[in-house]
């Protein structure tokens, strides 16, 4: 009766692409997209390289980090660098950072339809005067559609640093724009690979696409809370009416009215953002007639740039307690978990699940486990698979 907590996603089906070697060139009419916001993410942050000051003329400077084009020898200094001014109204979660007194940069971007093109930001805020040996992406630059395997390949840079090094020359502050020009995205996409854009961390990076008008967003709202079937205690003892104890499943709780769902992979995650919790469902199959379980303290969110979203409570159920619940084989049960509020800034969220301490029944142990870069949207769309599905028996 070993239960092993595996936690995945469900995805959708990829269809498996062989490379070919007559490569197809496809010409798309015009699409009507300006102002499409189609994904944006304030970027991971990375550490600044120390700022030098030139002691006759005061101006300071950063050599960037080392991106691994040694071998492209071309190099520029562009004077057009666009000026981002509504940066923090771009991203609003960035307002309390005071990042004047941190040795990081956030390497946030947007990619955005406009004037029948698709463009991604890559923002750049200055840590100094100048700033040498940047890059942005040469010919590895490519957007690819995860479902049709169509690649959409650079056609220009704003300014023109296309497999070049270069130096980006302001003022200490400021948010440069450097923007990357694809193909128009068909309104069908749903998810693109971006690679070709190291600093940025874009090498096959995936990110659902939106096709919601700047304006009218709405995939940045609360949820409602989900209510799940509630679950009863059978008993409060299995069989020895004794104090709770981990070694001997005799003490276990025995809970019963699972919350029962249509049949899906096993691990499968949803998500509910609300204004004073984050709900997180998971389903597990029910291979037995009485099964074990157990949710442990430890287990939380972790968003992109690191914060840590705690395990509060498991409804209806124990917590940090081993507890069986009784069903029937073939039921799919599903549990809610409840954590501190997720902001709607979050676009992606890793799991985590401690270690759990080895117990006597059947000499089980699990092992903790990490799940990473999971899409809230694709999360919260899978919110309809949790809808309660009594369990229906034919003899």
């Amino acid at each position: 009766m070993e239960r092993t907590f595996l936690i995945s996603l469900m995805v959708l089906t990829y269809f498996s692409l062989q490379a070919q070697t007559n490569k197809m060139t496809i010409t798309y009419q015009p699409q009507p997209n300006v102002g499409i916001e189609y994904a944006k993410n304030k970027g991971n942050f990375v550490t600044c390289p120390d700022v030098m000051t030139d002691n006759k003329t005061k101006k300071t400077s950063v050599e960037w980090h080392q991106t691994n084009m040694d071998w492209v020898k071309d190099y520029c200094t562009p004077s057009n660098f666009a000026i981002e001014k509504d940066y923090l109204s771009i991203f609003p979660e960035l307002a309390d950072v005071q990042l004047d007194d941190q040795p990081y940069l956030p390497m946030s971007w947007r990619l955005t339809g406009d004037n029948s093109e698709t463009v991604l930001h890559c923002y750049f805020r200055m840590p100094s005067d100048e700033v040498t040996n940047m890059w942005l992406t040469g010919e590895e630059g490519c957007l690819l559609d995860r479902e049709t395997g169509v690649q959409y390949r650079v056609r220009r840079t704003e300014p023109d640093t296309y497999r070049k090094h270069f130096d980006v020359k302001g003022k200490k502050g400021d948010v440069i724009d450097m923007k990357i020009i694809f193909p128009p995205l068909p309104a069908t996409t749903k998810e693109v690979a971006i690679y070709g854009v190291p600093n940025w961390s874009m090498m096959g990076m995936t990110v659902p696409i939106r096709h919601e008008m700047q304006g009218t967003l709405t995939y940045q709202r609360y949820d409602t809370i989900p209510q799940f079937h509630k679950h009863t205690m059978k008993r409060e003892h299995m069989y020895e009416n004794k104090p709770y104890d981990r070694q001997n499943w005799n003490t276990w709780k025995v809970m019963t009215d699972a919350h029962l769902v249509k049949p899906l992979q096993d691990g499968t995650l949803a998500l509910w953002r609300t204004p004073k919790a984050t709900y997180v469902a998971v389903g597990y199959e029910q291979n037995w007639t009485t099964e074990y379980f157990e949710f442990r303290q430890g287990t939380m969110l972790v968003d992109e740039a690191g914060h840590q979203y705690k395990l509060r409570e498991i409804q209806g159920v124990p917590k940090d307690e081993l507890f069986f619940m009784e069903g029937s084989s073939g039921d799919y049960v599903a549990f809610l978990l409840v954590f501190d509020p997720l902001p709607l800034s979050v676009s992606t969220i890793t799991f985590c699940e401690p270690d759990g301490d080895p117990f006597g029944a059947w000499g089980a142990n699990w092992s903790g486990i990490v799940v990473p870069d999971l899409s809230i949207e694709q999360l919260r769309d899978n919110q309809r698979l949790f809808d309660y599905h009594p369990r229906i028996v034919v003899n």
